[in-house]
């Protein structure tokens, strides 16, 4: 069965149906633009038809382009197949827009209207926007816009000159430069589509069948256009580009190519007729296509997160859907737990030592709630909804029936074995117990529990409500059941999860704290701070590590480096970097919660600059490092991290290595995650750098046995331990 259908009414109103067979959202394929092309041409040659219907079978409209045909296109045909192939789409929806009409007259077309039944994204947007006219249902919970450039590409079938050419390239950057994405009625109003209905099926119909030769005319295709704020030569036009130019660089820092070729598909565009434009467009996405970061980013931020969040590494247990969970501790860790699972459908018991504390817990979900509310993205009734679900409570007794037990108290052995044995004097037999930790090992944790293959650690991240990642935690005894529960309860609340095996710090934390770490060493070296924050930023990191470090508190830092010490004794290898870290905290500057770190900050909280306090204590030395060589030292304390998790198996997965930087810290969205920067820069170049910084600066940059063997080899780690293979 073809991907699109097409039926033609009494009326002579040929309806073309999009179903995808065997998948619950629309993706448009080669073959299914095939199988449109021809329906398009058949009912254009019908005089029985007056007008066309181009509809969703689905309650949504489309998700946008198959990424992984995308890909095949570069795979098979290289950059003439990507070229060819995006022509391909601009062929076939201009012949839509144009619809058989005289091309000198503008006269003869058939009326084609769009009906977005549900969310419409990407492709899902630019078909539409080809159409004469779009029609949309009134659903507050869909989603419209063109969310490409999140995944390291632009709008490459026409959306990006249709739409700079329909609202002005002002009025349309938010919604190609950010991907930002409206209900119909924001839509309507922003001038993305053209009416919302109740009924918009009926409103299209009467719409083909009164639509005059003029409603068919595009704007761009109407004698005497202009487009909207200016082209680049007009003045307005000019200063337009030229803000837009700086916005991107300050946004981007120069290492999300994408950004830029959608503006330099743009601003070139403008300037030239429109199929001319729709040329320029093809061939900067084919620029874009052919970068291997938009392949990084499109393989870490769509294939590979997508896998994972279907469950690619969930042992083969039966569903584990959780429908009561007991959280302790109702702190803000706890708190948000509670909340995100509550919104998630899930019945929650949240429990405090004391009912204040787990009253107040309970009060953090109607604070997000009330904060919803007031942004028009809830109501009454649904926060009235959610809050019933939550029960605020001191009684471990209220946890009988609870299938799975967060646990989320203080960081201390003592405290956590105390909840554990409560809980399970209560819990089910077959209940799961899930300790919340960043830094406690869980097999040790789990010698408190009767049930240790139950036991497993859950890593939720600050704050949980708009954090992604989850790092699910295998102690040495926890079973495959515990890690599906975990699985299961991680896709309910609509995170991504990542599975690692018990160690120091896991897997994120093993991989931040170095590169914290660095950038407080090279404080103590001297380096100018304001070097070391640009150097990061212009990595593409969102935080330098003195940001990074006064976000999570310094006196957190200090615990963990004190207890790091004593579980290394002589071994230990960050004394350079306690004594600036300790330094500060006995200055009282404990980072952004203090409004004092190694930035200062105002009365209202908010980041000023760097504290000019480091200057006396730790003079900046005259002879400062090449840019490159701090960029390199951050870069390399965090890289080699992960791929010593790989080596020691930690981390059993390089999907969820990169993945879970990328959602976890924010590592360099740009290279897809430290797999993917290192197989960009390649394992000999990697080698050679390790030994650079090795006899520079010590060896905590020793290349890993297993890069130097990549290296000789002449090896890549997606080559080599892609699609979920595991490592050797």
């Amino acid at each position: 069965m073809t991907d699109f259908t097409m039926q033609t009414d009494a009326d002579g109103v040929a309806i073309i149906t999009w179903d995808v067979q065997g998948k619950s959202m629309n993706v448009l394929s080669m073959d299914g633009a095939t199988a449109l092309d021809g329906l398009i041409d058949t009912a254009l040659a019908d005089e029985a038809v007056k007008g066309i219907i181009i509809t969703s079978g689905k309650k949504d409209f489309a998700g946008g382009m198959d990424l992984n045909v995308i890909a095949g296109m570069k795979e098979n045909g290289g950059a003439q197949g990507v070229f060819d192939g995006v022509m391909t789409l601009h062929h076939l929806l201009r012949k839509i827009e144009l619809a058989g009409m005289d091309r000198k007259t503008k006269k003869g077309g058939k009326p084609i209207a769009s009906v977005l039944t549900g969310t419409a994204l990407g492709i899902g947007l630019e078909l539409p926007l080809a159409t004469h006219r779009i029609f949309a249902a009134d659903n507050p919970r869909a989603k419209i816009g063109l969310p490409e450039i999140m995944v390291g590409i632009f709008p490459g079938a026409g959306g990006t000159t249709r739409l700079t050419r329909k609202l002005g390239a002002m009025m349309a950057a938010p919604f190609l430069l950010e991907g930002k994405l409206s209900d119909p009625k924001k839509a309507k109003s922003a001038g993305l589509i053209d009416e919302v209905s109740e009924d918009p099926m009926a409103a299209a119909r009467e719409w083909v069948l009164n639509a005059s030769d003029a409603d068919l005319v595009k704007p761009w295709d109407a004698k005497g256009y202009k487009m909207p704020g200016g082209e680049p030569f007009h003045p307005a036009g000019f200063m337009t580009f030229v803000g837009a130019s700086a916005m991107v660089h300050g946004k981007t820092m120069g290492v999300y190519p994408a950004a830029k070729a959608l503006l330099s598909a743009v601003y070139e565009g403008s300037m030239v007729p429109f199929d001319t434009a729709l040329k320029i467009e093809a061939r900067w996405f084919t620029n874009i296509l052919m970068n291997p970061s938009s392949a990084a980013m499109i393989r870490s931020l769509f294939i590979n997160k997508e896998a994972l969040e279907k469950g690619a590494n969930r042992p083969d247990a039966p569903d584990q859907t959780v429908k009561k969970v007991g959280i302790l501790g109702a702190g803000m860790m706890g708190a948000g737990i509670a909340y995100v699972s509550a919104m998630a459908g899930i019945q929650v018991v949240l429990i405090d030592a004391a009912q204040d504390s787990a009253d107040k817990g309970k009060a953090y979900s109607e604070t997000l709630l009330d904060k919803a509310i007031s942004r028009k993205k809830s109501t009454e009734d649904k926060k009235a909804e959610v809050l019933s679900r939550i029960t605020a409570t001191t009684d471990y007794a209220a946890l009988d029936g609870c299938d799975l037990i967060v646990e989320a108290v203080f960081e201390d052995p003592s405290v956590k074995a105390d909840v554990t044995q409560k809980a399970e004097a209560v819990i089910p037999q077959d209940a799961i117990f899930a300790t919340n930790t960043s830094t406690l090992p869980i097999s040790q944790l789990a010698k408190a529990s009767a049930r240790p293959e139950q036991y497993i650690g859950i890593h939720f991240f600050s704050p949980v409500d708009k954090m992604l990642l989850v790092e699910i935690i295998k102690g040495k005894q926890t079973g495959p059941v515990a890690v599906a529960k975990a699985l299961d309860f991680v896709r309910q609340i609509r995170k991504t999860p990542i599975v690692v095996n018990d160690a120091r710090f896991f897997y994120a934390n093993r991989c931040i704290i170095p590169y914290i770490n660095e950038g407080i060493r090279m404080v103590g070296e001297g380096v100018n701070p304001t070097l070391i924050e640009n150097a990061a930023k212009l990595m593409g990191m969102p935080l330098g590590p003195l940001q990074l470090v006064d976000e999570t508190s310094i006196d957190l830092g200090v615990k963990i480096a004190k207890a790091t010490r004593a579980a290394m004794g002589e071994d230990y290898p960050d004394g350079a970097v306690d004594d600036v870290l300790f330094w500060m905290a006995d200055q009282g500057r404990m980072g952004r919660k203090s409004k004092s770190g190694f930035y200062t900050y105002g009365d209202d909280g908010k980041r000023q600059g760097l504290w000019d306090g480091l200057d006396p204590q730790y003079p900046r030395s005259p002879d400062q490092p090449d840019l490159h060589d701090v960029q390199q030292r951050l870069m390399f304390a965090q890289t080699l991290e992960a791929v010593r998790a790989l080596e020691e198996g930690v981390l059993e997965d390089i999907r969820e290595g990169d993945v879970g930087a990328i959602l976890g810290w924010g590592f360099a969205p740009w290279s897809g995650g430290p797999f993917g920067w290192l197989d960009m820069l390649g394992a000999a170049r990697a080698v050679e750098i390790c030994d650079r910084l090795t006899a520079e600066h010590g060896s905590r940059f020793a290349a890993p046995a297993l890069l130097r063997q990549m290296a000789e080899q002449g090896d890549s780690f997606y080559s080599r331990f892609g699609a979920g293979k595991k490592a050797a």
